[in-house]
């Protein structure tokens, strides 16, 4: 029974894991449901008209060059991530990117990079910004100028069924799973170690560290962590592709930074007042509205393109 119970988890997680990844060869042969969303590479952007008092904003360097690079690390779903051909980005980040280029009359080339050389690479000059579900936590708005756009979440996700009957106040000394360079490592699941376990004398939550939630899933289905701390947009969308492969805890974590998710770009940029402009024409317009539709995310909506 133990081995079959073993076999069951590993294979759910598999599934959650092709769902995560669209890739198109390995989903072809085990297709998630509602497949038609997953690989769906219409571009939301079609038709959509440039503004002329964002374009009038731009700087010379940006207008003489005529496209903008934003990095994103497409393994997010349904934020961000790859479509079944493996290579077309889809998700409402590239579709609020793609609005954006267009209400600025310029192309956009997409970098598929590691969330944790994000900041770096802006600060570096290697991108002109990102979307890429980032909070702007005061660490990040020393290099960034942030501009909000959507309103996310954090959860725990723990083994189906949640056999430890684990909450989000009995994670001490419970070894929990986030994202390199995210604000789940960064700032969510330290304020909930400190405000749950050490503050109260018990042991701190073991933070381990690895490169995405793929990873994180694979070893939550083997039981080398307890949970996983990640974006309650994507962990709900994984659930929806592999049902009860793991259990989602309740309450969300509201410990430790805003549940606001900024565009980015480098602190100072004389590209901020146009993008910013952009981003507010999107969060006014339909197809801001579509998208969230699309991706079952009409509860992060919002209506101010904020500069932090």
């Amino acid at each position: 029974m133990k081995t079959r119970n073993k076999v069951q988890t590993a294979t759910a997680a598999l599934g959650v894991l092709l769902a995560l990844s669209a890739c198109g060869g390995t989903a072809a042969s085990t297709p998630a449901p509602d497949s038609s969303k997953t690989s769906n590479t219409a571009d939301i952007s079609e038709g959509v008209q440039a503004d002329a008092a964002a374009v009038a904003l731009l700087p010379q360097s940006i207008k003489d060059k005529g496209e903008l690079t934003v990095a994103m690390d497409l393994h997010y779903p349904p934020t961000t991530f790859l479509a079944d051909d493996n290579s077309t980005p889809i998700g409402l980040n590239p579709d609020v990117a793609r609005l954006v280029a267009k209400k600025l009359g310029l192309k956009l080339k997409f970098e598929n990079t590691g969330f944790d050389t994000i900041v770096p690479g802006i600060d570096g000059g290697r991108y002109d910004f990102t979307i890429t579900t980032m909070s702007p936590t005061p660490e990040r708005l020393k290099v960034l100028d942030m501009i909000d756009y959507f309103k996310a979440g954090t959860s725990v996700a723990v083994s189906a069924g949640n056999p430890l009957k684990l909450t989000n106040e009995t994670l001490c000394g419970k070894n929990i799973a986030v994202t390199a360079g995210s604000t789940g490592q960064l700032k969510r699941l330290p304020a909930l170690s400190d405000q749950t376990c050490t503050s109260k004398g018990q042991p701190a939550i073991n933070a381990v560290t690895l490169p995405n939630v793929q990873d994180s899933l694979t070893q939550l289905a083997s039981k080398r962590v307890d949970g996983i701390l990640y974006d309650t947009t994507s962990l709900a969308w994984a659930a929806k592709q592999q049902p009860g492969a793991f259990t989602i805890l309740t309450p969300q974590v509201n410990t430790g930074s805003t549940d606001l998710t900024s565009v980015g770009l480098k602190k100072g940029s004389a590209l901020t007042p146009a993008l910013q402009k952009a981003v507010q024409d999107v969060l006014d317009s339909s197809e801001y509205k579509k998208s969230l539709s699309n991706w079952s995310l009409e509860s992060g909506a919002i209506t101010t393109a904020k500069l932090n």
